[in-house]
This record gives structure tokens, sequence and C-alpha cells, in this order.
């Protein structure tokens, strides 16, 4: 996969992957807007990982780091490109990152009814634990 190419995302691609996550991601987030974007990468302008070939978008993922803890969100590879290790390069790329600034486990968003993105988690060595569950509270702003 030498022709792979994994960089940060820079706020002219924000725009390109928003786009991009309607057609790669399942479902969608209260933060998909330009606006929440533009807060993620002022605030850690490396957290939003993209991978490219031949220049074109083929995989995301969002690897924030909070001083405390790795936390995983929006992998996504494009229906026309996966199973080519894209998602398993995002992640090692991720994890090589989270290593570099300290951090010790990276955890993540998956979401039940996604099966498929399960099986790529699995396959990265990523596990759920049942006795934990995720508590939200949306602030309105």
């Amino acid at each position: 996969m030498s022709d792979l190419h994994i960089r940060s995302a820079t706020p002219s691609d924000l725009y390109t992957v928003l786009t991009f996550w309607r057609t790669a991601a399942e479902g969608t987030s209260i933060s998909d807007d330009h606006d929440g974007m533009v807060r993620l990468v002022t605030r850690d302008p490396e957290a939003l990982l993209l991978a490219e070939r031949d220049g074109v978008l083929t995989g995301t993922v969002i690897a924030g780091f909070d001083g405390w803890r790795c936390h995983l969100y929006r992998l996504a590879v494009h229906p026309g490109h996966r199973r080519q290790g894209i998602g398993a390069a995002l992640l090692a790329a991720a994890e090589e990152r989270f290593r570099a600034l300290g951090g010790r486990r990276g955890d993540a968003m998956v979401l039940d009814r996604n099966a498929q993105a399960q099986h790529a988690w699995r396959a990265a060595g990523y596990a759920p634990e049942p006795q934990w569950s995720r508590w939200v509270k949306h602030l309105d702003s």
C-alpha cells in the first residue's frame, strides 16, 4: 500500500471530509458541521487523520487525546476502497500518535448495529467492554 498517504487534515479539507462522511460513515453526529470541525482542527491540528490515494480521500479517523485518554471517532473508509488495509493503516497512525503523546489505551465509539465496523475494530485488536455504557447529555448552545 505504498501509494497510500496518511496526513493530518487542514482547515481547507473540512468541506471535503464532511461530504466524504455522508458516503463513507455510518450514521451522523451532532458534531458533523463546519463549525464543529473547525473547533477540532483548531484545538488539536493533528487529531483528524486522512488517508489519500492519488490525492483522493479514501478514509478518515479522529484520534483525539485529552491528556488522559485516547479516543477514536469517525473511522470511515470509502465503500469502493474497503478491505484494502486503509482502516488498519489509519488506526496504526492513530496509535502511533497516541504513543508519542504518552497515551496508554485507545477507546473507540462503534455503533452496535454496524457489524462491518465491529469486525474491523476486532481485527485491529479492539474489543467491547460490556461493563461500560456510554452516557450522553446533549449540550444545547
